[in-house]
């Protein structure tokens, strides 16, 4: 699973997004901010397409992601967490302060490459443990068998000693 965009909204209006692949994200992201301000659910998660979209809202301001995946909701919500505590430490990032033309949201588009990239790291650590794993699994079954090999054949003494 890997995390395609993200964004950050107050009502519909984006503050910040990035997008690290092509893709129609802001028309499907305008219909999921949609939803999430007429639901007014703090977590939402929504299919679109191809992509799956997760929100988190906390004090009118939405943070939403869109992944490729659906099979692993646990990283998209600690993306967003983390993008969201982020946000509200920051004092620049005050809705005052905080508008899309503003020389912050470009620098806040950087922390957002840099969480979504984090968080890719941790995705694709995972299967390469999975795959490490398997391969000690396969090296000591081979070994296995082949010392067997060698047992039966030294013992019915068709190699010589």
């Amino acid at each position: 699973m890997t995390i395609t965009y993200s964004c950050i909204a107050n009502g519909r209006a984006v503050l910040a997004e990035l997008a690290l692949t092509g893709g129609s994200y802001q028309e499907a992201a305008a219909k999921v901010l949609s939803l999430v301000l007429f639901t007014a659910r703090p977590e939402t998660t929504v299919q679109m397409g191809s992509y799956v979209y997760h929100t988190l809202l906390i004090d009118g301001i939405t943070y939403l992601c869109a992944t490729d995946n659906a099979l692993d909701m646990g990283a998209p919500s600690a993306f967003l967490r983390e993008v969201s505590d982020t946000f509200t430490r920051n004092p620049l990032m005050s809705q005052e302060h905080f508008c899309p033309s503003h020389a912050v949201a470009a620098d806040f588009q950087q922390v957002l490459g840099q969480y979504m990239d984090k968080e890719f790291q941790k995705t694709t650590e995972i299967p390469r443990r999975i795959w490490w794993k398997y391969y000690k699994k396969i090296v000591i079954i081979t070994m296995t068998i082949l010392l067997s090999i060698i047992i039966i054949l030294l013992s019915t003494n068709v190699i010589p000693l």
